[in-house]
């Protein structure tokens, strides 16, 4: 389940009491249809058939927008999680490559017992050798992936219905013809579906259909459902460490500028040097991304010196007013 929690509330540590203009900027909640189009992610129940990219492409059309990009390709034949990020949410792709989950129905060439294809798969917990099949996006060398979980659902003759819990890249047809090598009688994936995708799962999907009906009452003037099915980009964040920066200090870091101490406002408890930190204003906008340069305690404390280097911007310059100036500036000055 997404991790919903507001930055506010999860930076406990204030380091400066700081306040927002309501003049710049909005709440994620509150921007407009157009920058909520532009910053956000859909949660798709793909159906049997068409590629993640036609499913992309399909919806870019739909909500005339620039661009949209998925994470975690899912073939033709898979069905389930397949997140859809919008405009300028496309940034977030590498940030979600994380574990996944699968829900398949494995077919043995031959029934065995259960106790002993119960005691096998369990063989298969850990990490394990594959070599991607030759239809692939990927080079076809041996590669390690872990398995972290599979749970046999139900046995009936042939058919075993199995929950797989696993690192992003396994393949989940290779692990069914492995399993049934090392049964002896041989097996086959029969159907997939994913109901996982870091940090996606299956509590808020939304159908092509869902989307196609809510875009039409939006054109009709009713965006409700629109902003119903859509959620902020910052919806999607909550697995990342947060800070809020004062006002002051957004329009410098939308320019790329590095986040120094006198810019931070408030601090999630926790980060460690080397982590990923997302950077959001005081009413709950994430600015852009960062790696941590100080721990929260070091970050505290700190009165000069940069805390976060900036490595990805998510918000536009001029939404903040300047707080900063260029070194000619100053020079000059």
């Amino acid at each position: 389940m997404i991790q919903i929690k507001k930055p506010l509330e999860r930076c406990r540590l204030e380091k400066t009491a700081a306040s927002t203009d309501p003049r710049y900027g909005a709440a994620p909640e509150a921007r407009s249809i157009a920058a909520h189009l532009d910053r956000g992610v859909v949660n798709i129940d793909k159906p049997a058939g068409p590629t993640s990219h036609e499913v992309v492409a399909w919806i870019t059309e739909l909500l005339h927008i620039e661009k949209a990009a998925h994470t975690g390709t899912l073939d033709p034949k898979v069905t389930g999680v397949l997140p859809v990020l919008l405009g300028v949410a496309t940034k977030l792709a590498d940030t979600f490559l994380g574990d996944k989950e699968y829900v398949c129905l494995m077919k043995l060439h031959r029934e065995v017992d259960e106790d002993i294809l119960r005691t096998l798969s369990g063989e298969f917990v850990g990490e394990i050798y594959q070599r991607p099949p030759l239809k692939s996006a990927v080079k076809r060398q041996i590669r390690v992936r872990t398995v972290h979980s599979i749970e046999i659902l139900e046995v009936e003759g042939k058919n075993v219905l199995m929950r797989v819990g696993c690192e992003a890249g396994t393949y989940v047809r290779m692990l069914c013809h492995h399993i049934g090598l090392a049964l002896g009688v041989g097996a086959h994936l029969s159907q997939l579906r994913r109901t996982k995708s870091f940090p996606f799962d299956e509590d808020n999907l939304t159908t092509l259909q869902d989307l196609k009906d809510a875009y039409v009452f939006y054109e009709e003037g009713d965006e409700r459902m629109l902003r119903d099915l859509i959620m902020p980009m910052e919806y999607a964040l909550g697995h990342i460490a947060a800070l809020i920066v004062k006002d002051t200090a957004v329009d410098a870091i939308c320019h790329g500028a590095d986040l120094t101490a006198p810019g931070i406002a408030r601090i999630e408890e926790g980060i460690n040097r080397g982590n990923s930190v997302v950077l959001y204003t005081l009413k709950g906008e994430a600015v852009g991304i960062g790696e941590a340069t100080m721990n929260s305690e070091e970050m505290y404390r700190a009165e000069r010196g940069i805390c976060v280097e900036t490595t990805k911007v998510f918000m536009k310059p001029g939404i903040y007013p300047k707080g900063w100036r260029r070194r000619a500036e100053v020079a000059e000055w």
